[in-house]
């Protein structure tokens, strides 16, 4: 990696960048697969299916026997492996569901808030180089806890038009409704306008390579939600002379294998440091099976010293990082200081693969810078939250003259007005009159520039009625 030293202010945004495709170049070649995939159905899902991963392929969705097979093939270690994840997971999302909190914000006002599941969600599973099985665990859990009735699953075939039965094994597991074998800009297509056999979904979820994100992005103008922008992978690390430098060059790696556009950055405030980790990766990455892709994506990563830690976290604050790891000394009080990031890791045993496989915590992570202002996957991705309120005759006097000043001041009449005819009514009950709307007084109200009926009348019928005011 390359390395910078106490770079000036003005240097962080341009050390601060990704690696990126040209986006008009890449916006362009979105649109035409998403045009006629809107035309042409699965037809043109095919199409780019046989162009980009499985050149003879027939079918679109895998068939129940197939699904059936994988359960089979997967090795019982890792069976157990991935019901460990499961147990972990659900139960840090099932912690995340609230309970329905009634207020009453003025008297005979009561407010309050309830969750409904999104009807129909699409999750996305990278398959290519690396068959992300883990990425289903982390998006059909929480799907399957907030209650959606349909989880459609699209991940790509390989050459030989097989998915990974670890994916198909997970995807039984959650509770998958359907499965299909199409990746890409196609599969993010498809879900979005929907084709004979893939349903379009109401929010696509899942992490891809920047042609996946480029493609959810665009799903949003067609009236698709996306879980959030989540593009290549990438970690930043923030270790100081306590660190284990073979710990940090390992966890460097571990998302550089991730693919070529995927990126690194190590800070310090040590040089001593920085060498001893550039001296473990060159180690360690003879080892790597995908040696070449971590090389590739090493030339888009940096280290950084800083003179403290305090201008280290400045900058990953700034960077906005996907994987945050506090590699020093004390990383829960350094920990306080971070404003920005998708999940941070404390200490030196909080390794970023506890996240991405078993630790519960969801590895669907905004990228690219996101974190500013997205959170990560959650239960409440898959659930619209709805509010309710009741209003009683109390609640319509308490805060009815405010609505009425307020809208009148807007200019907006007929919201006065649904409000004053209320207060008229709830006034000439209470007077004893049985106000309805068929006798004339809502008219009159409007008429008479939307005056609330005569006091001396009231005062006189009341007064008729009870003997007392």
């Amino acid at each position: 990696m390359k390395t910078i030293s106490n770079p000036s202010q003005s240097k962080q945004e341009k050390l601060a960048e990704r690696p990126m495709i040209r986006q008009r170049k890449l916006m362009n070649m979105v649109e035409k697969i998403f045009y006629n995939i809107h035309r042409k159905g699965d037809k043109a899902v095919l199409t780019y299916s046989r162009q980009f991963d499985w050149p003879v392929q027939e079918l679109l969705e895998v068939d129940r026997e197939t699904i059936e097979k994988a359960a089979a093939m997967v090795p019982e270690r890792l069976k157990q492996s991935i019901e460990l994840a499961y147990k972990n997971i659900e139960a840090f999302h099932r912690s995340q569901q609230e309970e329905v909190r009634k207020i009453e914000t003025a008297p005979g006002v009561v407010c309050w808030r309830e969750s409904r599941p999104i009807t129909r969600v699409g999750i996305y599973i990278p398959g290519g180089t690396a068959p992300l099985f883990s990425t289903v665990l982390m998006l059909a859990i929480p799907a399957k806890i907030a209650g959606c009735s349909e989880i459609v699953l699209c991940t790509p075939p390989d050459e030989e038009g097989k998915i990974h039965p670890a994916i198909l094994y997970s995807a039984t597991l959650t509770g998958v409704t359907k499965i299909f074998a199409v990746g890409g800009i196609q599969a993010i297509g498809a879900m979005t306008f929907g084709t004979e056999s893939i349903p379009k979904v109401d929010k696509i979820f899942g992490p891809g390579n920047q042609y996946v994100m480029a493609a959810k992005r665009s799903a949003q103008y067609y009236g698709v939600a996306i879980d959030m922008p989540a593009g290549p992978s990438e970690l930043l690390i923030i270790a100081d002379d306590t660190c284990n430098p073979s710990f940090v060059a390992a966890d460097l790696l571990s998302q550089a294998e991730h693919g070529p556009d995927s990126q690194v950055i190590l800070l310090s405030n040590d040089k001593k440091v920085i060498k001893a980790v550039n001296k473990e990766i060159d180690i360690q990455l003879e080892n790597l099976p995908r040696k070449e892709i971590a090389v590739q994506a090493l030339k888009n990563s940096k280290a950084i010293l800083f003179r403290d830690l305090d201008e280290c976290v400045d900058f990953s604050n700034f960077y906005a990082p996907e994987h945050l790891i506090l590699a020093t000394v004390n990383p829960v009080l350094l920990s306080r200081e971070v404003t920005t990031a998708g999940s941070v890791f404390l200490g030196h045993y909080s390794c970023e693969s506890a996240g991405d496989y078993a630790s519960g915590t969801n590895h669907t992570l905004p990228t690219s810078g996101h974190a500013t202002a997205y959170s990560g996957v959650s239960l409440d991705s898959f659930i619209k939250k709805i509010t309710f309120q009741q209003l009683s005759e109390d609640g319509v006097i308490s805060i009815g003259n405010a609505v009425e000043i307020m809208a009148e001041e807007e200019q907006l009449i007929a919201h006065k007005n649904a409000m004053t005819l209320r207060l008229a009514a709830i006034k000439a009950k209470q007077a004893g009159r049985g106000y309805l709307p068929e006798n004339g007084l809502s008219q009159e109200l409007l008429q008479t520039g939307r005056k609330e009926p005569d006091e001396s009348t009231e005062t006189t019928e009341q007064e008729d009625n009870n003997g007392e005011i």
